[in-house]
């Protein structure tokens, strides 16, 4: 390897540097190449000692020159403590200019990991490496920059050293500068949320494109602001994906738009004091990350955030992390149809004080004993592993907007639900409950009881537990991407990881990748999904994967059949946008190792042909195959079954079971399926659940349809399947 390594350097140098310091007017260059020796980057000092990179692949300009550097408050180690102790909070730092070159180191690896849970079964981890070290007034930075076939990443190290100890980010000024006004799939910038619909504009506009939608909890941090990963596509052909890896006690970032220059700067999430981050040496921040492909295939196959991510932290998690396809007590409630409280009596609850043995039901609670039995029979029925219920547990009849720091205790249940006898009844059908801890965002109240909660799921079996925060973050002042916050989400995991339980994070910060090193992050949120209903516009799931699924799964709840939302409630009037063919779709284009049909039994029980792809397709797999890719206009993703892989919907599979989806915006389409990827020679049936022909999934149309229809045929790697999908449609294939 070392000496590929040194080849392919030496002849980017030779290109390259002839060329990089004429047109940077940097000195002290360093120019690093990909593996496969397409993709260049080069850093230097400016002339007032600014730190600077860029990218280019192929000749074609990425990132041009982009000044890195910081603002902070900060302290030497030998001052004294009257000096330390105001020092922190004197005026910013400038950490971005007067920089000398030290020195730089070079590196890379080539290696092939397993996930326990993934869309392929091994990973190949290939990059080469530069280390570039700086100095400025005795004070030490190190940037560690990976250069992979398909992206950059760096990251920001301080190194233990006298002359630092603690110190506080207020600005990282972490530049990426566009060539071009790309065409991106963009949500506004905000601390508090991710919870939007997609805007495909230029650059240049994204601040006319801002009008964010209501959430219950949102910050919107600048008008020019966008968040990661921010999907682009150049006019020549270049896809560009900017995000980051491995948040860790540090906060995350939007990227800020200078329109005139189309500069993106960071923008670091504020802590209640509006700074960034508290630092303490050794440390590093997060990587950031540049990906730049030549087709939208190769940004859904890239690994290059979970790459950048330590291996796994937990020794024995093949033997209880696990995927999970599960169902809920929980679609009937966001419709309205029942309720998370158990009781109309009070108007105020205190934690541990309230008597619900006094109340009077009110009689539409959701997780009660007789509805939770009628689910876990339909679901143990139909073979899934679990069963989530929402609302057990005491406290929620005035959970929401009061600000609460005392709000659940994540133990005691109410009085119409037994939680050992469900558990009992649960565990004869071959499956398992999963918990609910919704925190209110109320972090350090369920920190508090975290433990407890944690030793209770123990008690009765529970492995896996979805946790909320709805609301603004208490303490009052932080937010849900701050650094405060995420250190929270971490401990969350971590402590989890010690009671052999999987989480399921709602409304928490989007994932960067972090499922590498602890994978018990089985899911996440952090995204508009499902519960939006008629508020999820057509072109939305065929940009998910190229953004916030690159840093990590999605608890996305598919498999809705019935879209006429006022069947469920009178009070919801209108359709959601999509065909039951598309429904079945996004349990191959949404990947994720915990996939819910989020739907009632009795609608299922209307559409038991379709709903047997449901129960058939897997939720793990040893290879997926990108076959047709457009971020907003559609996608066809095929993926193969992990052979007896550890949860029941891979149970009995030999490798040979394939599962096809796609999925189109608001235009019908007709797309064509090459089934190359299946292994020649032998014959296969492929059940194919396709759009009516007289489909429409547009739920505000006339016209709207959610028909499929339903065919098989045998196939093998030589045939070419055509597929017409309907608007806002889609469809799913099983190939055994």
């Amino acid at each position: 390897m070392g000496n590929r390594f040194l080849f392919i350097v030496a002849a980017v140098l030779a290109a390259a540097c002839s060329q990089a310091p004429e047109k940077m007017q940097l000195t002290d260059v360093q120019v690093l190449g990909s593996p496969d020796g397409n993709m260049v980057m080069t850093f230097g000092l400016s002339s007032d000692g600014t730190p600077a990179y860029s990218l280019s692949l192929c000749g074609k300009d990425v990132v041009l020159p982009s000044s890195m550097g910081f603002t902070f408050r900060g302290n030497r180690v030998n001052d004294s403590y009257e000096t330390r102790k105001g020092h922190i909070y004197k005026d910013p730092v400038d950490f971005h200019s007067g920089f000398s070159f030290e020195g730089a180191e070079n590196g890379g690896l080539d290696e092939t990991w397993e996930p326990i849970w993934g869309e392929e079964s091994r990973i190949r981890n290939n990059y080469n490496e530069l280390l570039v070290k700086l100095g400025k007034d005795g004070v030490k930075l190190n940037i560690r920059f990976r250069l992979y076939d398909d992206g950059l990443g760096f990251r920001y190290e301080f190194p233990d050293q006298e002359n630092l100890t603690y110190f506080v980010v207020t600005d990282e000024l972490t530049q990426f500068a566009m060539a071009g006004d790309h065409t991106a799939c963009w949500i506004p910038g905000d601390y508090d949320t991710q919870e939007y619909s997609y805007t495909v504009s230029r650059l240049s506009r994204i601040a006319a494109g801002h009008n964010p939608d209501y959430n219950a909890s949102q910050q919107i941090c600048s008008e020019n602001a966008v968040q990661t990963a921010l999907q682009m596509k150049t006019d020549d052909g270049l896809y560009i994906n900017i995000h980051e890896a491995a948040v860790l006690d540090y906060p995350t970032m939007n990227l800020d738009l200078d329109p005139g220059k189309l500069v993106f700067k960071t923008m670091l999430t504020p802590d209640a004091e509006g700074f960034g981050a508290r630092m303490q040496t050794p440390c590093k921040t997060p990587w950031r990350t540049v990906m730049a492909v030549d087709d939208a295939r190769k940004v859904l196959a890239s690994r290059l955030i979970l790459n950048l991510n330590e291996p796994c932290a937990i020794p024995d998690a093949a033997e209880w992390v696990h995927p999970i396809k599960y169902m809920g007590v929980w679609w009937e409630m966001i419709a309205d149809k029942s309720k998370w409280s158990y009781t109309g009596d009070f108007h105020s609850v205190r934690l541990g004080e309230t008597d619900y043995g006094q109340a009077t039901p009110h009689g539409h609670h959701g997780a009660n004993n007789d509805n939770v039995r009628r689910y876990l029979d339909f679901a143990g029925d139909n073979g899934f592993d679990a069963l989530l219920v929402e609302g057990w547990n005491e406290g929620w009849e005035d959970w929401f907007g009061c600000q609460k720091f005392d709000v659940f205790d994540f133990v005691t249940p109410y009085p119409d639900f037994d939680i050992a006898a469900l558990n009992a009844y649960a565990h004869s059908k071959g499956m398992k409950l999963v918990m609910h801890h919704e925190t209110s965002s109320s972090a350090i109240n369920y920190e508090r009881h975290m433990e407890e909660a944690y030793t209770l799921m123990d008690k009765y079996g529970y492995d896996a537990v979805k946790s909320g925060y709805v609301g603004d973050i208490l303490p009052g002042g932080e937010h849900h991407y701050s650094q405060f916050m995420i250190n929270h989400y971490h401990y969350a995991v971590t402590e989890a990881a010690k009671h052999h339980i999987m989480v399921n994070a709602h409304e928490a910060v989007r994932p960067t990748g972090l499922c590498r090193t602890w994978p018990n992050m089985i899911g996440n949120e952090s995204a508009r999904g499902t519960e939006f209903k008629t508020g999820v516009l057509p072109n939305h799931v065929t940009i998910l994967p190229f953004t916030r699924l690159q840093g990590g799964p999605m608890d996305y709840t598919p498999g809705i059949f019935e879209m006429d939302m006022a069947r469920l409630n009178p009070a919801y009037p209108g359709k959601i946008s999509s065909t039951i063919a598309r429904q079945l779709a996004l349990y191959v284009t949404m990947y994720s190792p915990l996939q819910m049909a989020a739907d009632l039994p009795e609608h299922y029980a209307e559409h038991m042909d379709a709903f047997q792809f449901i129960k058939d397709v897997a939720v793990d797999w040893s290879r997926s195959e990108y076959l047709l890719a457009e971020p907003g206009d559609y996608l066809v993703i095929a993926r193969q079954a992990k052979a007896g892989a550890k949860c029941k919907a891979n149970m009995g599979m030999d490798g040979h079971e394939w599962f096809v989806g796609g999925v189109t915006d608001e235009n019908a389409r007709d797309l064509t399926v090459d089934l190359s990827f299946l292994e020649s020679g032998r014959t296969y049936t492929a059940t194919i659940y396709e759009d009516a022909a007289d489909a429409c999934g547009l739920g505000d149309d006339p016209a709207f349809n959610p028909g499929y229809h339903i065919r098989s045929v045998k196939v093998t790697s030589a045939d070419k399947l055509p597929m017409h999908l309907a608007q806002s449609g889609g469809f799913a294939i099983s190939i055994k």
